[in-house]
């Protein structure tokens, strides 16, 4: 900055917004810069001095780009976090939803591409459709706020699942996806979105290697050595304690700590209220009582949640199951459905919830068990009574047409078994929904023609076999869940879009945070149980799969032929 200093005369003075790290500086360059009739290779070194300046303070270049008015003026914490973009190796970045991340790390994108010409930067999310929703909606934001970035853009290519930016002078902007499909890209940089989802083994198979190639200078093709060549940024809210990114996270805060060249930033939603940013203080504190605990601290609190000492499963296996791109509400193809269900009944909000599990079996030709798909979770409202429920229950197996009706036969599921064996007519439909009758117990249904398809579980005398079967079902990966969905950008008043495309997915993300808050205990005599770390945080959603995954493992993970059993026999302990 001396140089700048020493040259004072031959520029403009402007004011400016106070320097973070300075509070009497007073920038040297104008945005008119020198003389139009000075010539260019005069100046080259003063360009330079320029350029070196811009990189090291970027909040203070985007200044000089913003409009007198209309523009958006940085705060203090989004200062601090684009220097760190600027000047660190690997800044790994966790805020909470409305806090701007995601606009601060667009943004330093375009200030790189400017800056460093020639560079490739790329942007990766879970999938192809949210990176590109999720960029495009930046690029407006930038355009609009920064229009003269306008002008250092060739060509942008912005649909629904692609991204490239390119710029005059020719660095590029892309988006990626985080699965092996982008396996063998590379760019130069690359910022990685939500990657509290990040599986380590694909980290470092597939997204690690994508910026191993430096950047070459213009002209005469030099790699700078003092260039954060390779750099890899995360940006993420908070996930779940003991997953690989959690590690991560203590990782880099060691390495911070020894300063390796890398940071660790973070806040939770008061910082951004603190500024007038986001949502207002009051709309967040209604949101933390409708919220569960765990949602409410990852979404807002920045917070890792969850149990590591004695977790009832390791929690990136969990997340590993989440492959299903889609939900299912119909049963077309005729594929073998089995419904579970945990009972509530309660007139209080807060108390725990119905739940209804909608298993799809996939099975091996000779039988075996390939994958189990929740491919649906429903929710009955706790305020519903027996007969309500029932209702419910017997429409969701009319509408799936599931071959087994699994239910807790201990406590409230006792009242609803007898309720599934009356029968009902649906209020909605005008439908009569046929009385069940059970296939392990001596109770009878009201009248003869009925459905033999109710399998009662005596939870409370065979709960240590249901924790071991869900703990095997997830170990072998033989589960599937529906998928992470971090896009909320759609109408609330498009109902069926909700309940298709919204919904089924949000109730998976509750059973991941039930799961999470499940401590699994052992006794002196080798017994299993359970305990919830706090009771704030239902299991409703977990103990519906879990019946379910424990009829399944029982009664119909077997094989059809005798010849094959025989032979496969051999390979199955």
């Amino acid at each position: 900055m001396g140089s700048f200093q020493s040259d004072n005369n031959k520029y403009e003075r402007k004011e400016s917004r106070t320097d973070i790290y300075n509070p009497d500086f007073n920038p040297t360059v104008s945005a008119k810069g020198t003389k139009q009739s000075q010539k260019f290779y005069d100046n080259v070194k003063k360009y330079s001095q320029f350029l070196s300046w811009a990189r090291w303070f970027p909040d203070l270049f985007v200044d000089l780009l913003t409009p007198e008015s209309g523009g958006i003026r940085l705060d203090l914490d989004q200062r601090v976090f684009l220097r760190c973009l600027f000047r660190f190796q690997s800044t790994y970045a966790v805020f909470p939803r409305g806090w701007g991340k995601t606009f601060i790390e667009v943004l330093a994108m375009y200030l790189m591409a400017i800056l460093y010409p020639g560079i490739e930067i790329a942007m990766s999310a879970q999938t192809k459709e949210n990176a590109a929703a999720i960029f495009k909606e930046k690029h407006n934001e930038i355009i609009k706020w920064y229009p003269l970035i306008a002008n250092c853009i060739k060509k942008p290519n912005l649909s629904e699942d692609t991204v490239e930016v390119t710029f005059q002078n020719t660095s590029i902007l892309t988006t990626l996806v985080n699965t092996k499909s982008s396996k063998g890209r590379r760019r130069r940089r690359l910022n990685i979105e939500e990657a509290a989802l990040l599986n380590n083994k694909l980290f470092e198979e597939v997204l690690e290697p994508i910026p191993n190639i430096p950047r070459r200078t213009a002209g005469k093709s030099l790699i700078d050595p003092k260039e954060l060549n390779g750099q890899i940024n995360f940006f993420t809210t908070s996930g779940f304690k003991g997953s690989d990114e959690y590690e991560r996270n203590i990782r880099m805060i060691d390495e911070m700590a020894e300063l390796k060249g890398v940071m660790v930033l973070g806040a939770d939603w008061k910082l951004a209220v603190g500024y007038g940013r986001g949502e207002s203080k009051e709309q967040i504190l209604i949101k933390k009582a409708k919220l569960s605990p765990i949602s409410f601290a990852q979404n807002y609190g920045s917070k890792w949640v969850g149990c590591v000492d004695g977790a009832l499963v390791d929690i990136n296996k969990v997340m590993n199951l989440r492959t299903m791109t889609q939900a299912y509400f119909d049963n077309d193809h005729n594929y073998e459905i089995i419904i579970s269900v945990d009972v509530a009944r309660s007139f209080r909000t807060n108390n725990n919830q119905s739940s209804i599990a909608v298993l799809r079996l996939d099975r091996t030709k000779f039988g075996k068990i390939r994958k189990i798909q929740l491919v649906n979770l429903i929710h009955i409202p706790n305020y519903f009574d027996f007969e309500a429920q029932a209702i419910e229950v017997k429409r969701t197996q009319k509408h799936y047409n599931a071959k087994i009706v699994v239910i807790d036969g201990n406590g409230l599921g006792a009242g609803l078994t007898d309720e599934l064996m009356k029968e009902h007519i649906d209020p909605i439909y005008g439908d009569i929904l046929s009385c069940y009758d059970t296939i392990n117990t001596e109770h009878t249904p009201e009248k003869t023609d009925n459905m033999r398809i109710l399998y009662v579980v005596m939870s409370q005398s065979c709960q240590q076999e249901i924790i071991i079967k869900f703990i095997d079902m997830v170990e072998s990966e033989k589960l599937q869940l529906l998928e992470k969905r971090t896009n909320s950008n759609y109408d609330v008043d498009d109902f069926d879009y909700i309940k298709n495309k919204i919904v089924p997915f949000m109730q998976t993300d509750v059973l991941v945070e039930e799961i999470a808050n499940l401590q699994l205990l052992r006794t002196d005599k080798g017994i299993y149980s359970i305990k919830q770390m706090t009771k704030r945080i239902d299991k409703d959603k977990w103990t519906s799969v879990a019946y379910g995954l424990y009829y399944i493992a029982k009664f119909e993970d077997v094989i059809y032929d005798e010849n094959a059993e025989q032979s496969l026999m051999l390979f199955i302990d």
